[in-house]
């Protein structure tokens, strides 16, 4: 499997997230990047936050408010085959990063406002497999550029 990043999100704290054109990435997550709930969000375990631009476009479809950046991934990556990103796979981004899925994301009541029928459980891998974000450990940190290749790495 093989997709690139095609957005990189970074905020003050809250969502949506704002798009930066490259990022520097540390074991606690990508620099500039705050959480308003540091005890939910945030931490080795919950370093980075990753969708699928794929999913993001079938919610759109569904009649959703939904972009990149809006549901506080991270990183949303397009090309890759979404319900196959599960906790223990790792990903290569660029040349330098390298992550592992941890876990799912549990849906947060501040997405409720983008969906149209208020129902942001849309997004949770419980109710609907495929469809939710991920969060990921940073294994090797260091810089990612939007475009940037994404691939499934070996394991250990």
């Amino acid at each position: 499997m093989r997709g690139h990043i095609t957005q990189i999100s970074i905020s003050d704290g809250g969502v949506p997230k704002t798009a930066v054109p490259e990022a520097e990435i540390t074991e606690t997550g990508l620099v500039g990047d705050r959480h308003n709930s540091p005890k939910i969000h945030g931490g080795p375990e919950k370093a980075v936050c990753l969708w699928s631009l794929e999913v993001i476009e079938t919610l759109q479809q569904e009649g959703h408010n939904l972009a990149p950046g809006y549901a506080g991934e991270n990183i949303t990556v397009a090309g890759l085959d979404w319900p196959q990103v599960a906790p223990g796979l790792r990903l290569q981004l660029g040349d330098e990063v390298l992550l592992e899925v941890a876990s799912y994301t549990s849906p947060c009541r501040k997405n409720m406002r983008w969906f149209a029928d208020k129902r942001y459980s849309r997004m949770s891998q419980k109710h609907y497999p495929g469809s939710s974000r991920v969060y990921a450990r940073v294994l090797q940190p260091g810089k990612i550029r939007t475009d940037d290749v994404v691939e499934i790495a070996a394991g250990p």
